[in-house]
């Protein structure tokens, strides 16, 4: 693909990682996948990285006011120790087996939330949960940036707040993509044309956490939850074909 092909991906790349930290989930999740059509996805992960970090400051002032520190003090130290998870076992863990096992989750999830006939009433807060889902989040988010399916799976049920749901979303994921800097400095040294690529980047992914954070304001609450369940059973349709594929499966 020629040089202006892979800007113009990249760019969008960047804003979909924008559009997520600015308020609207699993969006940023097609940023790696659609990168990977010019790069391999390892590398796409890593040259996304940068972009994530800094999207991530402008997110945090964003939301710095609405968030659920209840649930941030169980899944910070759990998301961490996912991160340390893949850190320890990324020689040897299936980049494939991992998307498809996102896959699964996000549309069993979905699917036990849309056939349900009675509609249960909001979940509290749960330490045994919230330890699970947060190891889940920061191994799948080092992996390749899809933490966001463990993530709601285990926050949807409480039906926080939108802007709530994601602040929390936009403080926990800061501390995830942090805390992977130094290992995929590690494990895929940053390059100065990484660095250049990435600064580039940030434009289109500032213009985009702006944006998605207007949108979060403006959707209707109702409609705003409809779409991440919505979004988060698309993605997770596509993860398991990735990951079928990836595994020879089909």
């Amino acid at each position: 693909m020629q040089l202006d092909g892979f800007w113009l991906l990249a760019s969008a790349a960047a804003l979909l990682v924008g559009l997520s930290k600015g308020g609207l989930p699993t969006i940023g999740m097609l940023a790696v996948p659609l990168l990977s059509m010019v790069m391999s996805p390892v590398k796409a992960a890593t040259l996304l990285l940068p972009i994530y970090v800094v999207s991530d400051m402008v997110s945090v002032w964003l939301y710095r006011r609405q968030f659920s520190m209840e649930n941030l003090k169980i899944l910070i130290p759990a998301s961490l120790i996912g991160v340390l998870v893949g850190w320890l076992t990324a020689a040897y863990t299936s980049d494939s087996a991992v998307t498809l096992l996102i896959g699964c989750i996000g549309i069993g999830f979905c699917l036990n939330t849309w056939l349900r006939r009675v509609e249960r009433p909001a979940q509290p807060a749960d330490v045994k949960k919230g330890i699970f889902w947060g190891m889940v989040a920061g191994f799948t988010s080092f992996i390749s940036h899809a933490g966001a399916p463990p993530f709601q799976v285990y926050v949807l049920p409480q039906r926080l707040p939108k802007a709530v749901f994601a602040g929390t979303a936009t403080m926990l994921f800061t501390v995830i993509n942090l805390g992977k800097v130094l290992p995929y400095q590690q494990l895929n040294p940053y390059s100065v044309e990484d660095l250049y690529q990435a600064a580039w980047l940030i434009p289109a992914a500032l213009v985009g956490t702006v944006v998605g954070a207007y949108l979060t304001r403006v959707i209707h609450e109702k409609w705003f939850f409809r779409w991440v369940q919505w979004a988060l059973f698309g993605i997770s349709v596509k993860l398991v074909w990735d990951g079928a594929q990836g595994l020879g499966c089909c």
